[in-house]
């Protein structure tokens, strides 16, 4: 069926295998070599091209395009390549070149299936929209979508055009704009598949779209309506007021050109609809922005990629029932692992198995994936589950007796191997195991609130601690999908060290007289997620409270006499409704302010207080370099993404400067201000 020169250089393909059947179907296999996932890179592109060299000179009948890999259709455009693209001309030849490729897979004589076997993410949806027709394989984990505006910008081979031609403006910019995926069931609700097939007939179902023909399926007729050009103003305005409360243009510059290029040209595929898409995505790769939030991806990349020999975990038992400690439980149960959660009586787990329950309810959707998570989640208060846990986690309130005679207790009930694991977020791990007989097997285990939102778990070594057990953490951080960041043992760790000051300083803004709002606005508008006062409420005042206390001689600043004095009256922040604000419905009570209108004084207080605690973690050695740091403060608090990290904004402004301004603050507000001995080491 294919021509016969054709075919010989067919052979020296790498990454793609074409094979015909007896029915005149071509069966093209994508298979990147040296590889665990299918990523369109330079190489696997061109060899694309080559692969469509073959069919159109071919008398072939329908195509279907598959991956070689089990897990997934294609994870998207190689992430390593991005650094190469050292300017707007190389950037929009490259996606260009990418457009006329999937435009020839497009223009095909003959119908093409793409069959999506698990993800099919960025440039490997927008190669299966190329496609005459999409087969989901079922699953219940969502793996489709176009996150390109998490690295900073948006599809740039064709995908702002296609999507919107198929499911419509309403649904495209909801995935386009947020970056999210969704799973083939709702893809298919979606008009983005046109069926779903089980992994065992997913060939006869290839074959049955194929039947079909050359006919693609359109966007509903109101989505149509508003591409209209006398409508497109109004709706453009819409999206942009709801992306610039969580996006400001400022910071994330993509999402605005996406909401651009849709006004300007519509629903129409047009030549010049393809080129304004290459030309926006070439202005986007190169800014601050997208750099840094490719960095960001790197570091993600690198944590990800920690691994040890240690043991697959099966068992957890947790010892606390709180906030924390349910939330880490329900957690490990929803990531597949038999968990058994402990506390004093029944009633104090209850609280956190309905609010397990939640979260199961949210994530999944399919009646018997719920059972079996709400199944492997038991309550235990007498701690049966000790004696067979492959790590035994205790989550109770921070207080060093307590903790110490909770490790007597359950240390000689340890089974060979398992690891005793202390989610202190103060704490040194050396004053926890004076009381082990074996204080090896003892790490730390920080996770962060809310537990299913922050990815981060510092893990946590004492000089004592075996190198087995930290091996063993981070596999168990990996097991459940969290980033494990390994920490050497001191107060604070890494996170919450670094945040010391930056909250303390904005309390003493506060007693300088300077609004809450004020003083969190400043923050968000820098990108923060949240301001440091609202961060102190939604902690806890009683937490940060005792964490202050713990790291006051650490940072050398004394403990705010305000926080003392509202847990004093049991305003505890949000958890109970009265903090240093009032909370209705779980929302802090505050005058609007106007975005960017914060204080750039107030600003520059929080956040170089942040940036010299920071130093001085990485000169202490806390982790192990200066990305390490910054990963840590990425992951474990939402730190401004689009700015590449604390250290590395402190690079970008100029450390000569950055201290420039901490000395002059010091002279204007003492020695807290007085820059670190670490600034020496970034600089070197």
């Amino acid at each position: 069926m294919l021509h016969s020169s054709l075919a010989n250089v067919l052979l020296t393909l790498v990454h793609w295998r074409l094979e015909s059947d007896a029915d005149g179907i071509g069966w093209l296999c994508f298979d990147r070599q040296d590889a665990g996932a299918n990523t369109l890179s330079a190489e696997t592109m061109a060899e694309l091209g080559a692969c469509l060299d073959a069919l159109e000179a071919s008398a072939l009948k329908g195509l279907v395009i598959y991956s070689g890999k089990s897990r997934g259709f294609i994870a998207g455009a190689d992430i390593n390549e991005f650094p190469a693209l050292d300017s707007e001309a190389r950037a929009y030849a490259v996606v260009r070149q990418g457009q006329d490729i999937l435009a020839r897979l497009e223009a095909l004589p003959f119908p093409s299936v793409a069959v999506l076997n698990g993800f099919a993410l960025g440039g490997g949806l927008e190669l299966a929209l190329a496609c005459t027709r999409r087969l989901a394989i079922a699953g219940s984990e969502p793996v489709y979508g176009l996150p390109e505006v998490l690295l900073g910008v948006h599809p740039g081979f064709g995908g702002t055009v296609r999507l919107t031609q198929l499911i419509g403006v309403r649904k495209a910019m909801d995935l386009m704009l947020t970056g999210r995926s969704i799973r083939p069931v709702q893809a298919w609700k979606y008009g983005l598949v046109d069926a779903v097939a089980t992994e065992e007939k997913w060939r006869s179902g290839a074959t049955h779209l194929l039947a079909e023909g050359l006919e693609r399926a359109r966007a509903p007729w109101l989505d149509r309506l508003l591409g209209l050009a006398l409508l497109r103003p109004r709706l453009a305005r819409k999206l942009r007021d709801k992306v610039s409360k969580k996006a400001p243009v400022e910071h994330y510059p993509a999402p605005h050109a996406l909401i651009a290029l849709w006004e300007k040209n519509g629903n129409l595929a047009t030549p010049a609809a393809y080129n304004a898409e290459a030309e926006s995505f070439a202005r986007l790769v190169m800014t601050p922005t997208s750099r840094n939030l490719v960095r960001v991806f790197f570091l993600q990349e690198r944590l990800k990629k920690l691994v040890s020999n240690a043991e697959p975990v099966k068992r957890v038992h947790v010892v606390g029932a709180g906030v924390m400690g349910g939330d880490i439980a329900a957690w490990c149960a929803l990531r597949g692992i038999e968990v058994s959660l402990q506390d004093r009586e029944l009633k104090y787990i209850e609280p956190a198995l309905e609010r397990a329950r939640k979260l199961f309810e949210r994530k999944l959707r399919q009646p018997d994936a719920l059972d079996a998570a709400t199944s492997r989640l038991t309550a235990d208060p007498e701690g049966r589950g000790i004696a067979t846990a492959d790590v035994v986690i205790e989550a109770i309130f921070e207080d060093l007796a307590a903790k110490r005679e909770l490790f007597a207790r359950v240390e000689p009930q340890l089974k060979a191997g398992a690891i005793l694991a202390t989610n202190t977020s103060s704490i040194r791990l050396e004053d926890l195991s004076t009381c082990l007989q074996e204080p090896g097997r003892l790490i730390g285990l920080h996770f962060f609130n809310p537990v299913a939102k922050l990815p981060l778990v510092e893990v946590v070594a004492a000089p004592a601690s075996s190198a087995a057990s930290v091996d063993a953490g981070i596999a168990f951080a990996r097991r459940i999908a969290k980033l494990p960041l390994p920490c050497r043992s001191h107060p604070g760790f890494l996170v919450n060290r670094i945040l010391a000051p930056y909250i303390a300083e904005a309390l003493e803004l506060l007693r300088e007289g300077v609004p809450a709002a004020e003083i969190d606005l400043a923050a968000t508008d820098f990108g923060m997620p949240m301001g440091p006062i609202e961060l102190a409420d939604s902690v806890g005042l009683d937490v940060s409270a005792h964490v202050a206390r713990i790291l006051a001689p650490v940072i050398g600043r004394e403990v705010a006499p305000e926080i003392e004095e509202l847990v004093r009256q049991k305003h505890l922040g949000l958890k109970t409704g009265q903090g240093f604000y009032t909370y209705r419905e779980r929302k802090p009570v505050r005058p609007a302010l106007a975005p960017g209108s914060s204080d750039s004084a107030v600003q520059e207080r929080l956040i170089l207080a942040l940036l010299n605690e920071a130093v001085s973690c990485l000169q202490e050695a806390i982790v192990a370099d200066a990305d390490l740091v910054d990963a840590g403060v990425i992951f474990g608090t939402g730190f401004a993404p689009f700015r590449g990290g604390p250290l590395h904004y402190a690079r970008a402004t100029g450390i000569d400067a950055v201290v420039d301004r901490l000395e002059a603050l010091a002279i204007q507000h003492g020695s807290r201000f007085r820059p670190s001995p670490g600034w020496k080491l970034l600089a070197n």
